[in-house]
């Protein structure tokens, strides 16, 4: 077996918009609230399929372990930023296919785990805009129960994509601040829907009366 090569951007260059299969470059004209016209310039993706408001699912799946509860998480290169991503699992919706269906899809391909929806108590899933500054990319969260027992969830294994290299892992809820923390602390870049994620877990934590 051929030894891996840590991956890494060899190069960056202007992207033309017709070059563009994932996302598209917007002009946008608006009034603001004196009723003057302006411009804005904005990211706008392909992929959203006809009639969904969102684009992708991340996944909150809990790990039931002996030692105690752990999310699932992964780790990918991603370009962009060129660094090995820590990550909530997650991807874009297909056609037709509702946030629910996407999340257990999703979740069975990248990371090999089978889970059922847990229900919202609040009827409808919040939706997030990851950058809302320059883009209009939306998503939202899904809990997913995993059944460690059942016979599928025992071995899980990922059905990756060509040219996806995703290593799954998962840390302790009572440690997920600190280990992030380590993480970045180590090169690696914290995804900002895992960060937020974290981040709540850690105000819970020091403002618990």
């Amino acid at each position: 077996m051929a030894a891996q090569m840590t991956p890494h951007v060899v190069s960056s260059e202007p992207l033309e918009i017709g070059d563009a299969r994932w996302m598209t470059l917007v002009k946008i004209k608006y009034k603001d609230v004196d009723g003057k016209d302006r411009v804005w310039e904005g990211v706008q993706r392909k992929t959203r399929p006809a009639g969904s408001s969102v684009d992708a699912v991340h996944i909150v799946a809990v790990l039931k372990k002996d030692a105690g509860p752990e999310l699932l998480l992964q780790r990918q290169f991603r370009p962009a930023v060129g660094k090995i991503c820590i990550e909530l699992p997650a991807g874009l919706l297909d056609e037709n296919e509702t946030v629910e269906q996407c999340a257990i899809r999703e979740l069975a391909e990248e990371t090999g785990y089978v889970g059922t929806i847990k229900p919202d108590s609040h009827r409808s899933r919040p939706k997030l805009f990851g950058a809302p500054g320059f883009s209009n990319s939306c998503s939202v969260m899904v809990h997913v129960d995993i059944d460690m027992q059942a016979d599928g969830n025992r071995n899980p294994k990922p059905r990756l994509e060509e040219g996806e290299f995703i290593e799954c892992f998962s840390l302790p809820l009572n440690q997920l601040y600190a280990e992030c923390r380590r993480l970045e602390s180590e090169g690696s870049a914290i995804d900002g829907k895992l960060g937020s994620l974290i981040e709540g877990f850690e105000m819970s934590r020091l403002w618990r009366s």
